[in-house]
């Protein structure tokens, strides 16, 4: 250990990489502010296209809402795929190992082409299918068939965008990775009311229209990260000549990477089952759209703080690579303060503004009165998921990312699941929306029992303290 400590110290200059000297507290702005910005632009973009959507009614909502399952899924794959990517990536680099982290990022581009691809086929041929186990409303079933077909068949903009987000996010280069997501947000908001509501010559296209502007946006985010990490990311190379998938470099990135994609799943799983509960329980579907409005408004809240734990991560990752355990620590500690300050921040707007909130979806009398209890009940949980959200990207930075996927099994699925429908078929939806709170509370449990055993396992075997190494 003596000499891989030697070896990691030896060679310090000023063309250190940021994340092995710079301030923590420094660093981890200097890596999650722009990530940060980046979620809050993301969930903005949702949100607007939500809330233009609304304007054609609640049926054109819903079908909206419905198709998160989906979404969420494609979202999964992509960034799961990309928390291993970003990992190895960033590990490779703390080891000096620069052609490692090339073939680690060459493999992840091979990886978000193969997800595009199975993920178009599945979505053109069975998307309405999706649609008809959960509701019988042909407006809702013939509107979200079509949004969620042009979601997937041009799905290669959101798992290109997000891999070239996550190679600029290894190598520390959040700002840039920013500007991504940035310009794909910006694209979408501006085409969302064109194409819904056929303005400036465009044709009306309704739900639709909401698709083409929202793959619009991913697109050009895509296009816009191949020009930042050929242009700007020179820790690593994309040049494809002579590149063969290796099948060992992409098991490693799964075998972090894969547990963070069923944990992302899990939520299309939770969501999926939730929706059909609150349509059985209340049938005009109205309890099912403040659903889908909690999550297009959660996300404002919880976006920023997945922004975070993405900053952190590859902090966390490269100094473990470097054998720095307090850096970790540091990091994990900072980050877990800024969580609860953006949760405690979330839970006041909502507690004070629900009926404010509701009414950006042209909420009517009987959405308002199902969803601002919805709303103040549900926020009770930001809490406790600060702790959760953060815990679990400590557990996927070291590489232990197996907790993370049973935090999140529990906290989405296995506690909030049979939680809902027994609350649910109890005491109606406000049972289902009890159940979110519990079950994050269920998960810090989890979290406690894991933080525990990395203490022990990992963080105990690397060595207290590093010689002193020169700030930046």
């Amino acid at each position: 250990m003596e000499e891989n400590i030697k070896e990691q110290t030896t060679e310090i200059n000023f063309k250190e990489n940021k994340m092995g000297v710079m301030p923590i507290n420094k660093l981890l702005v200097n890596m999650a502010l722009p990530m940060i910005i980046s979620m809050l632009v993301q969930a903005l973009y949702n949100v607007v296209d939500s809330i233009f959507v609304a304007r054609l009614g609640q049926n054109a909502l819903n079908a909206v809402s419905l198709s998160f399952p989906i979404q969420n899924l494609m979202i999964a794959i992509a960034s799961g795929t990309g928390t291993g990517i970003t990992a190895l990536i960033s590990k490779s680099l703390g080891e000096k190992k620069k052609e490692k982290a090339t073939a680690y990022a060459l493999n992840g581009v091979f990886l978000a082409l193969l997800s595009f691809i199975v993920v178009a086929v599945l979505g053109f041929f069975f998307s309405k299918a999706f649609f008809l186990t959960q509701t019988s409303i042909s407006e809702i079933i013939n509107g979200g068939t079509d949004y969620l077909v042009i979601c997937t068949v041009f799905s290669f903009g959101i798992f290109g965008q997000i891999t070239m987000e996550r190679l600029l996010q290894s190598t520390g280069k959040a700002t840039l990775s920013m500007v991504t997501q940035g310009v794909g947000a910006i694209v979408n908001i501006v085409f969302d009311p064109i194409l819904i509501f056929g303005l400036l010559g465009f044709p009306k296209m309704g739900v639709a229209g909401a698709a083409a502007a929202t793959v619009m946006g991913q697109i050009v985010g895509f296009i816009t990260g191949i020009i930042l990490n050929v242009k700007c990311n020179k820790e690593i190379s994309l040049k494809l000549k002579g590149f063969a998938p290796e099948g060992k470099k992409i098991i490693n990135i799964y075998k972090i990477g894969l547990p963070s994609i069923i944990m992302i799943s899990i939520g299309s799983v939770m969501t999926f089952m939730i929706n059909i509960l609150l349509l059985k329980i209340e049938p005009t579907a109205t309890a099912a759209a403040v659903f889908g409005v909690y999550f297009k408004l959660q996300s404002f809240v919880l976006m920023p703080v997945l922004g975070l734990s993405q900053g952190m991560t590859p902090i966390i990752s490269y100094n473990y690579g470097a054998m720095n355990k307090q850096r970790i620590l540091k990091t994990y500690h900072s980050s877990i303060f800024i969580a609860l300050v953006i949760m405690s921040l979330g839970f006041l707007i909502t507690m004070l503004f629900p009926n404010d909130l509701l009414l950006l979806f042209n909420a009517n009398e009987k959405m308002l009165k199902i969803g601002i209890p919805a709303l103040r009940i549900i926020c009770f949980s930001y809490f406790f998921a600060a702790f959760n959200i953060v815990t679990s990207s400590l557990f996927q930075a070291l590489g232990k990312s197996l907790i993370s996927m049973i935090m999140s099994m529990a906290r989405q699925l296995l506690i909030l699941v049979p939680v809902a429908y027994i609350l649910g078929y109890e005491f109606g939806y406000i049972g289902v929306w009890i159940s979110v709170t519990v079950a994050e509370m269920g998960a810090l449990i989890v979290a406690l029992i894991g933080k525990k055993h990395i203490y022990k396992t990992v963080l105990g075997k690397l060595p207290d303290t590093l010689p002193e190494i020169k700030k930046v």
